[in-house]
């Protein structure tokens, strides 16, 4: 056995075949299905305030976020299931259609619970897209090689929030925030057509009957009720009820505690578990996870929160406070792409994680000296500096999750990995609203938070008249608004050094060069995903063969 030879090109020695047609035609479906599902949830952000107005939605607009985060969230363990059963491009093909109808709906809302109905539905199917988009992106292209095509997703995904915000602003503004769910529909159609002609992967073969008999539906039930009840729990929390009060902690700890139990029935009852224990036991699976986790609710934080500090603190209008994100949601990108470029690179994820966080915790830092009266030069550098670390993790903790898994296990780490971000940003939606809540309650003049009922979230229900108010009172409104939201980076500080400390129990591990060849593509250019480690082989400057596991190995040494 032979290692390439010094001053050899190593990426001679395990270059790997051009993607064909098929391979783009189906990339390309995946990325256009990604770009809808994070349109919709950063537009929808930025016009809230306006929708929560205009159909009286008082206490109950926390659940037009809520409802989706819920629904999506429940869904994802069951989606990475029946995309192992049923296949890719059915249960891709489904969330589509299901995000469309909820669309539909949303945007012929009569009242809030029509239009909270409406957002679940959607939800259900913007579930399936994030995560069969990750499982479709394993399929094509090997772990060792998903560098750039991580970051191509981070590029989609942060373009369409980047443009998200402004659309959603000026839809609300200058139109109807109903075209702000009309639009999805043509997208939707554009999407469905995308994966029905040009998703050329391979389905599973049996009946559906059969399907069916092997869906794990107790464990699927078990964790979508505790899921539920946790967001509903954690919905209630700060704003309606106390933390400490029965309407919160009982649905929360149940909903906790069957999540919990749902992940050690998975490892003993059935027989094609939905969350295979092996994925729970790996360490630096399990810190690829935490990392997950840890960055959902720092990340959601930034997109749910900055916008309100640039309505109340420097009175933007929905318009321009998307405007103003930009400088988060395009800077994602290109380091998105740019950290999956240096794990491809590198070889390595560990140096990229530790360079995000340390960016992330920086940017938190900056962000805690914003104030009403900040400059321009500020909240837009300050911004600049936050997204950059985030996008950098946004991309690479995907590689510690999946490196130690044997490929087969890739669409059930994914659905979990998926699960956890989901869970996670639901969190940092919760954390960042009882905090300011709190805040406000504590920094602004007495006689201005009179005019709220209790169980109302002060700060979309005073952001609409703020404008109005004379001085110094409005004045006093901004800072305290200021204030408040300081409190908020500076605990995301805190939670970002739980993303540091997970870090330590990375371990490097050589990511496969192969894929599950059980969902590949259909057509013959998939010769670069043909063969496994052990079956593919090579020729050295030596003219000696070996496998591409053995070379890989001695590239590593």
């Amino acid at each position: 056995m032979s290692s390439p030879e010094p001053g050899s090109d190593p990426g001679a020695a395990l270059s790997k075949p051009k993607k064909g047609t098929a391979f783009w035609l189906s990339f390309i479906a995946v990325v256009t299905s990604i770009f809808l599902s994070a349109l919709d949830l950063t537009a929808v952000a930025t016009a809230l305030p306006t929708i929560t107005k205009d159909l009286n939605g008082g206490d109950d607009f926390v659940w037009v976020g809520s409802a989706y985060a819920l629904a999506s969230t429940a869904v994802l363990p069951l989606s990475g299931s029946l995309a192992d059963i049923f296949g890719r491009k059915p249960i891709m093909l489904i969330s589509i259609f299901l995000f469309a109808v909820g669309s539909a709906v949303a945007g012929a809302a009569q009242n809030m619970n029509m239009l909270i109905a409406a957002r679940t539905v959607q939800g259900l199917g913007g579930g399936g897209i994030i995560n069969l988009t990750e499982i479709i992106t394993s399929d094509l292209v090997p772990l060792g090689e998903r560098g750039v095509y991580q970051g191509i997703l981070g590029l989609t995904w942060s373009f369409a929030s980047g443009i998200g915000p402004p659309i959603g602003g000026s839809l609300a503004e200058r139109a109807s925030w109903r075209w702000l769910f009309y639009i999805n529909l043509p997208l939707t159609g554009i999407a469905f057509g995308l994966v029905l002609i040009f998703l050329t992967v391979k389905t599973p073969e049996g009946s559906i009957l059969e399907k069916l008999k092997r869906v794990d539906w107790t464990g699927n039930f078990i964790v979508i009720a505790g899921t539920t009840l946790a967001i509903v729990g954690l919905t209630f929390a700060g704003i309606r009820f106390p933390w400490g009060s029965a309407q919160v902690l009982a649905p929360l700890i149940i909903g906790l505690v069957c999540v919990v139990g749902f992940i050690f029935y998975e490892k003993h009852v059935p027989r094609e578990p939905t969350i295979p224990w092996e994925i729970l036991v790996d360490q630096t699976t399990l810190s690829g996870l935490a990392a997950t986790f840890v960055h959902g609710i720092t990340s959601i934080s930034t997109i749910y929160y900055l916008p309100v500090f640039f309505q109340a603190c420097l009175g933007a209008s929905p318009i321009r406070s998307g405007v103003d994100m930009l400088a988060t949601a395009l800077v994602v990108a290109p380091f998105a792409l740019m950290g999956g470029v240096l794990v491809q690179v590198q070889n390595k994820y560990r140096p990229a994680n530790y360079i995000g966080w340390i960016i992330t915790i920086v940017g938190f830092g900056l962000l805690t000296l914003l104030r009403a009266d900040s400059s321009t030069g500020k909240w837009v550098g300050y911004q600049l500096v936050n997204a950059a670390g985030s996008g950098i993790i946004f991309a690479c903790t995907i590689f510690p999750t999946l490196a130690p898994l044997p490929v087969e296990r890739t669409a059930a780490a994914l659905a979990f990995f998926a699960f956890l971000r989901a869970f996670a940003q639901t969190w940092g939606i919760t954390i960042s609203s009882t905090i300011l809540q709190n805040e406000l309650k504590r920094n602004l003049p007495a006689d201005f938070i009179s005019q709220f009922p209790e169980g109302l979230e002060i700060a979309y229900a005073a952001i609409p008249i703020i404008h109005d108010l004379a001085e110094p009172l409005r004045g006093e409104v901004r800072q305290a608004f200021a204030l408040s939201m300081s409190v908020i980076w500076k605990t995301m500080i805190g939670i970002s050094g739980l993303g540091i400390i997970t870090l330590f129990f990375l371990k490097e591990v050589p990511m496969n060069m192969h894929t599950d060849e059980n969902f590949g593509l259909t057509k013959g250019e998939r010769e670069d995903h043909k063969q496994t480690d052990e079956e593919k082989t090579m020729t050295g400057d030596n003219g000696v063969e070996t496998t591409t596991r053995e070379a890989t190995a001695s590239l590593d040494k």
